[in-house]
């Protein structure tokens, strides 16, 4: 299952793609974000044109039995128990180019994306990408995260059910 970017809705295609069914629609989303802000006449948790933030994917994600843990970039991802992990959402800075110059960070935007394990093989699901791309194995993976981390503004987000959330199972000791 994979969804294609329509317009910033990036939070549910990103959600939808790594749970392999449309589980949330913007409707849905709109809904959080209400539950989240009632009665804010400019919602916090959404830009104008629906980009999402990390609250509304948390939520999204409880109302389906997972935990969202936000991974501290300090500590090294070999300490990652990835066999007990559902999956992972990245938020990634995404911003045109002006001809050949960068957008300055400050202006840029975040970008969700997912990714998921599926018989050894872990994908990337990102919504902007024609299909899933193949990451490789547990080596290849923490390669690709620690590419993702080194930028800057990313984001990693483990998404564990609820159970491996309470235990920390997801991480070995160090």
């Amino acid at each position: 299952y994979h969804e294609r970017q329509r317009l910033q809705l990036c939070a549910v295609h990103a959600l939808n793609n790594l749970l392999q069914r449309q589980c949330l629609s913007r409707g849905g989303a709109e809904d959080i974000c209400k539950r989240l802000a009632p009665g804010a006449w400019l919602n916090p948790h959404r830009s104008l044109l629906g980009n999402y933030d990390v609250n509304v994917v948390m939520a999204a994600l409880q109302a389906q039995g997972l935990a969202a843990i936000w991974w501290d970039k300090r500590r090294p991802l070999e300490r990652l128990v990835l066999p007990q992990i559902f999956g992972f959402i990245l938020n990634v800075p995404s911003g045109p180019l002006l001809g050949l110059l960068p957008v300055p960070a400050r202006l840029r935007r975040q970008h969700w994306l997912s990714l998921r394990c599926f018989q050894g093989v872990y994908y990337n699901l990102d919504s902007k990408l024609p299909q899933p791309q193949p990451i490789g194995g547990e080596e290849e993976l923490r390669a690709f995260l620690q590419d993702f981390l080194s930028q800057g503004l990313s984001e990693l987000f483990l998404v564990v059910p609820h159970d491996v959330e309470e235990s920390r199972a997801w991480l070995s000791a160090e």
